[in-house]
């Protein structure tokens, strides 16, 4: 009998806001406990680009964004193109989709990838992106911060935002569920996307005493230019130490508040009696500065591990063996609807790069991957890439204009750009500007571009020759269905 998939899917949630990975001023009991007795949490787990469409475009089609060109908010997957969830829907699993999209293009049918997309009811409170009176005044300097503190309900009404009302959906029809075929429950949630702000009791939840050190501002000179430009745009360097815990201590209540909802799913599965026969996946598509190098936010064209390395959480069904617990591994999130494939039995019908991650959970493969990869940016002259779709954030009072406004000028900042990590090193290559090298073991901040270093030359040399055969094995992807001659 085929598995229950559960795809519990926040956004912007950072690999090192877990407890179990660490962060000691973490919340997250419900994700650490699973670890402990159920599941395989992927300590080096990275996404194939920082921002939310190309790459949930990436771990839905088992893709990297380059093979056909998902690299901006504006470029989504087409009726040709692989999506899991049409994969489950198309082999018996009954679909429903409750939360954000970032995946599909407005103007097309959702029909072909679910059979529910869930449209909450009642009262909703606006999200903080559209409330933007936390913002102040435009000469402050927290206009640009995405720092809206604690949120205040009305008295005795909970704080319900949609995500509360999309995970309430997703006990309903847990608790609900009548039929014979498997269901897949897709759960893409906003939190902890900023703006940053909690209600309690989360708010309160983080010992600000425990915040593990922030990274600090490191010279401009051999880093992207990009970031140089938004740490200016953003008017962050008044800011006290004191200022970004608040900002980094409610970031964490964000993911607090995730957490007790991933907990609530759990509870659901339980109580039906569906927990043993189903697959759980928790992981995020991206990371976010969170006030590293003085920076809030995130970035299209660079691939700090703050950005690209992601929790990914996975408890496979009950008779597929597992050692619950911590790996070290490599992994990518292209490894997501392998996995799902496998467990389900299943094939998308069309070529893919991820691998399954099965054996890793089962304690009997050495090694995964050697390197994982991200991308990000565009050409000279790509101005369909310059993600000019909204044009609130395409004026100076715009949330996103620190970074926007630099995504559509011709200068060097948003150059196309890719990563090559391996266990020890992180190489970037851009098409514009000065590479990037880092030794992880004696820099895990990246604080210090290497890339000029000639002790590091054959290191470099190495980095580039795979990056080299990366690209050759993932260039492009030819149907299984082959043509005929006449």
């Amino acid at each position: 009998m085929k598995p229950n998939i559960v795809i519990f899917n926040p956004d912007q949630f950072r690999s090192d806001a877990l407890a179990h990975l660490g962060n000691s001023a973490a919340v997250t009991p419900n994700l650490d406990a699973i670890v402990r007795t159920d599941a395989v949490s992927f300590r080096h787990a990275y996404c194939q680009n920082p921002v939310c469409t190309p790459s949930r475009c990436s771990f839905m089609s088992g893709w990297y964004p380059h093979v056909r060109g998902h690299r901006t908010m504006y470029h989504m997957m087409h009726d040709d193109e692989p999506v899991l969830l049409k994969t489950l829907k198309d082999n018996g699993y009954h679909v429903w989709w409750g939360g954000k999209n970032d995946l599909i293009s407005a103007e097309r049918s959702l029909a072909p990838y679910c059979h529910v997309k869930y449209k909450p009811t009642g009262n909703i409170r606006p999200g903080l992106n559209v409330d933007q009176r936390w913002r102040g005044p435009f000469e402050g300097d927290n206009f640009y911060s995405f720092y809206a503190g604690k949120l205040e309900a009305e008295a005795g009404e909970a704080y319900r935002d949609s995500d509360w009302a999309y995970v309430e959906g997703a006990v309903d029809y847990i608790n609900a569920y009548d039929r014979d075929e498997p269901f897949c429950l897709y759960l893409p949630l906003l939190y902890p996307h900023p703006p940053y702000g909690v209600e309690e009791p989360w708010f309160s939840l983080i010992d600000r005493s425990k915040l593990p050190a922030r990274k600090p501002t490191p010279q401009w000179d051999k880093k992207p230019s990009m970031l140089q430009g938004i740490y200016d745009n953003q008017r962050l360097q008044g800011w006290t130490e004191e200022r970004f815990d608040e900002l980094r201590a409610v970031y964490l209540g964000m993911c607090a508040r995730i957490d007790r909802q991933f907990g609530m799913i759990v509870e659901a599965l339980k109580a039906s009696g569906r927990y043993d026969r189903t697959a759980l996946f928790f992981f995020s598509d991206h990371g976010d500065f969170t006030g590293d190098y003085g920076l809030v936010e995130k970035n299209q064209n660079t691939f700090e591990d703050c950005l690209v390395r992601v929790p990914f959480i996975v408890k496979p069904p009950q008779g597929v063996p597992v050692v619950p617990g911590v790996r070290d591994d490599l992994v990518e999130l292209v490894d997501f609807p392998a996995t799902v494939e496998a467990l389900a039995d299943v094939s998308s019908g069309h070529s893919s790069f991820g691998r399954s991650l099965l054996p890793l959970m089962e304690g009997v493969q050495d090694v995964h991957r050697d390197a994982v990869f991200c991308e990000g940016g565009r050409l000279r002259g790509e101005e369909q890439c310059m993600e000019k779709g909204i044009a609130a954030n395409n004026v100076p009072t715009g949330l996103y204009w620190p970074r926007v406004s630099l995504q559509q000028q011709e200068g060097p900042e948003h150059t196309k750009a890719v990563m090559c990590r391996t266990k020890d090193f992180k190489y970037v290559k851009r098409l514009y500007e000065r590479d990037e090298l880092y030794d992880l073991r004696a820099d895990p901040e990246e604080l210090h571009n290497l890339i000029d270093d000639p002790d590091l030359r054959d290191t470099l040399l190495m980095l580039k020759e795979r990056l080299l055969d990366f690209y050759m094995e993932t260039a492009d992807v030819v149907p299984l269905q082959v043509d005929r001659r006449s």
